[in-house]
């Protein structure tokens, strides 16, 4: 186990009480790598014995909880995500196994939330029922797209036919499903957009998210980039359909990139934006942990292989800092910026342990450009601020 003395011992830092507590998984694995992607993902081989490697990689994972307990004793679970990756590639045995065995060593609050990302290509009929038998609670599945040629254009291992049927198997067994949709893909345009809106709606997801296809460093689109991307115009214009076409059904946008249902926003990414605590354990996880008078980052080996040797071995961090008092501002406005509702000012006092004085310069900065608003403490973007977000995060850079 890890020792938590060095933690506790007495610092710049003094927080009045810790926030919630959250556990992210990572599942390394994938049927191929999308040549967008820089998630730290791998292509599943097929010439090994999978159910030998996903066995063996759910007891590093229960291993690495096990090693970090003194980090977090005594506090409870509010989400449990499994992420990847490919979390579905995993047969529904070893999620329960690795969920009953994670209850078992963490406390989790009543109606903690549980998601598991799933692809369309990884589907099998039955499948996603027996992931809510293993206690998953809310499913997120990776669609990107319903149209054939579009998937094809970003390297997706699943067709439009099988996403319609993951999403239709998704709405039977589960009240809370999120799909993952992409715009301003290659030779994309407005209408294809709004059919791909169009039929996600018609499964009546309590949850959406949209993510704007961009070229990411180190990846094979940003290398090579495709040659018909749509433009900024076009990219705007997606967002103002996506906006009008989620308010018909129902779905209010309450972050960036993210509309639901009333009361179904997902628990686990409000965390992150409210600058909540999280353990994460698995190949590449990162990990944010408070303690009264220092706040740590952690990190796991990326590569499945030396991050299993690791954890199995009883040491499963990799890279560990403790977050500067100087960078504190521009750390919880990288997240609480993202979210329509905004924060109130005592809230970034309380998870950060810093004066109002902090933070009120760079506010009131953002005031006069037009990019917030305050009403008695409380600041939330203005529409030109979500435009802008990025120029906004960055006034907070030490």
């Amino acid at each position: 186990m890890l020792d938590a003395a060095p933690y506790m011992r007495a610092g710049a830092l003094q927080l009045r009480e810790l926030p919630p507590l959250a556990l992210y998984v990572h599942f390394p694995w994938c049927l191929k790598k999308c040549p967008y992607c820089d998630f730290n993902s791998h292509p599943q081989r097929a010439d090994q014995d999978n159910t030998a490697q996903q066995a063996r990689y759910v007891q590093a994972l229960l291993a690495d909880i096990e090693a970090c307990l003194p980090l977090v004793w005594g506090r409870h679970i509010i989400s449990i995500f499994m992420g990847g990756g490919t979390p579905s590639l995993f047969c529904p045995e070893h999620i329960e196994q690795f969920l009953s065995t994670t209850r078992a060593l963490l406390p989790c609050a009543p109606g903690c939330e549980i998601t598991l990302e799933a692809n369309p290509g990884t589907f099998e009929q039955a499948r996603f029922a027996a992931f809510r038998a293993a206690g998953v609670t809310r499913l997120s599945i990776g669609v990107q797209s319903f149209n054939d040629q579009l998937l094809a254009a970003i390297g997706r291992a699943h067709d439009g036919a099988q996403a319609r049927a993951a999403a239709k198997e998704a709405a039977q067994h589960f009240e809370q499903f999120n799909l993952d949709l992409m715009y301003a893909l290659p030779g994309q345009s407005l209408q294809e957009w709004e059919n791909d809106l169009k039929t996600a709606l018609a499964f009546a997801p309590s949850h959406l998210s949209t993510y704007q296809l961009t070229l990411e460093e180190g990846t094979p689109f940003a290398k090579n980039p495709p040659s018909n991307m749509p433009g900024d115009d076009a990219a705007s214009a997606m967002m103002d359909a996506t906006d009008t076409a989620c308010a018909a059904a129902g779905l209010r946008r309450y972050e960036v990139s993210a509309w639901a249902q009333r009361g179904c926003q997902c628990v686990h990414n409000l965390n992150y934006w409210q600058f909540g605590d999280y353990l994460g354990i698995g190949a590449g996880a990162h990990s944010k942990i408070s303690f009264t008078h220092r706040i740590i980052r952690q990190e796991r080996a990326c590569q499945p292989e030396k991050y299993m040797q690791a954890a199995l071995s009883g040491s499963p961090v990799n890279n560990e800092r403790q977050v500067s008092l100087r960078d504190l501002p521009f750390e919880y406005m990288l997240g609480a910026l993202r979210l329509k509702s905004g924060f109130y000012l005592h809230d970034f006092c309380t998870r950060c342990g810093l004066p109002p004085s902090a933070a009120l310069p760079k506010l009131h900065e953002a005031e006069r450009k037009g990019w917030l608003t305050e009403n008695n403490g409380h600041w939330a973007p203005t529409t030109r601020g979500f435009d802008f977000l990025s120029d906004v995060q960055q006034l907070f850079l030490p």
